[in-house]
């Protein structure tokens, strides 16, 4: 038993591991932001919250260990994956973690039965709501009780999360720990990428309509053309047959 195990170990590899673990994965990640919003928003239970998120903090340890000691190439696996390493080694951006989440969305909008365009768009609308969540969240998290914060309460981190990630940038809150500003860069990263997105998405859809406008009117021309054509042709036809009729005319 202990060989065929060892067997079934051995057999084991990073792809293999990832889809046994996807989903329970993303499992944990909801409770950890269900533990984490009670937390932060409702501030009860918080030994309780606190155990929850370590203990699936450590699970998100194991999960690291195990995929870089099945990555064939440890140094490119380790240098693509250092916001995970980030996330499990500082507690501060344990947050990170739940961008886990994002990746689901990514697999469903690969999986989804949708055009293109409007999976795309789906994706980047989940996406970014669930940022601007998270991002509100631990804003709110390292914020709240700092002298001189502006972002006191959850009504002001979700509005200030919504002003970074459109690049408004009202100025009216700002945060003034470093925990806080970090939060900001990479929510402000996330609002240009998101411009670029739906900048890019109009623009795909102005040129397919005018894309398709053209095949239409080129068709609609060709149609005409080859109407034309076969008008041409009956009226040879008819003129041929008409200087046949006035050749036997004349012979009589």
């Amino acid at each position: 038993m202990m060989a065929a195990m060892g067997r079934k170990a051995g057999d084991m590899t990073l792809d293999k591991w990832q889809r046994m673990t996807e989903w329970f994965m993303t499992a944990l990640a909801l409770v950890f932001l269900f533990a984490y919003s009670w937390e932060v928003l409702a501030r009860t239970h918080i030994v309780l919250c606190e155990t929850v998120i370590n203990i699936i903090w450590m699970a998100f340890i194991v999960d690291y260990v195990v995929s870089i000691l099945l990555a064939k190439d440890k140094k490119a696996w380790f240098k693509e994956n250092l916001l995970m390493l980030v996330s499990i080694a500082l507690p501060i951006f344990r947050p990170l973690r739940l961008l886990r989440l994002v990746a689901v969305l990514n697999v469903l909008n690969r999986t989804g039965g949708m055009a293109v365009r409007g999976r795309i768009t789906l994706y980047t609308c989940c996406s970014v709501t669930l940022l601007m969540y998270i991002g509100a969240l631990a804003e709110l998290d390292v914020e709240r009780g700092v002298p001189g914060a502006s972002i006191t309460d959850f009504g002001e981190a979700i509005w200030w999360s919504f002003v970074t990630v459109t690049t408004v940038g009202y100025g009216d809150l700002s945060p003034v720990t470093w925990q806080g500003r970090c939060i900001a860069i990479g929510l402000m990263i996330t609002g240009v990428a998101l411009i670029g997105i739906v900048t890019a998405t109009l623009a795909s859809w102005i040129v397919d309509r005018v894309r398709d406008e053209t095949d239409k009117r080129a068709d609609e021309a060709e149609s005409e053309t080859e109407q034309l054509r076969h008008n041409v042709r009956e009226l040879t036809d008819t003129v041929n047959q008409l200087r046949d009729d006035i050749a036997q005319l004349r012979r009589l």
